[in-house]
């Protein structure tokens, strides 16, 4: 399947959740929204669907539309908190900038 070809990923406002149907399932990061902050709150993908790397679209799908936004993130979720933690091109989006700081001191 080409990059073009694959099943889009998009913003469920209503459910409050970025979603990816594939073969049937939906693989979903879900989100509560605030203001201008929005708090990842989980994220699944379904045992069928592991193996693809589609966490990670969901992350830099999220993750670009909410730059596009200028929202700020609180990665309650720990597929958008390992995410963020191993890549600091996102730390601006960070709601905490300084979430991050010592976290080898933890």
């Amino acid at each position: 399947m080409t990059e073009d070809a694959r099943p889009a990923i998009h913003d469920n406002v209503a459910a409050h959740r970025f979603e990816k149907i594939v073969d049937r399932h939906a693989a979903v990061a879900t989100y509560s929204l605030a203001g201008d902050v929005i708090t990842f709150e989980h994220t699944v993908v379904p045992e069928a669907l592991r193996g693809r790397g589609i966490a990670r679209e969901l992350v830099e799908f999220a993750l670009a539309s909410v730059r596009e936004r200028g929202l700020k993130v609180v990665p309650r979720c720990e597929v958008f908190n390992a995410y963020m933690r191993k890549h600091p091109e996102t730390h601006d989006l960070l709601a905490d900038p300084h979430l991050f700081d010592g976290a080898a001191a933890d």
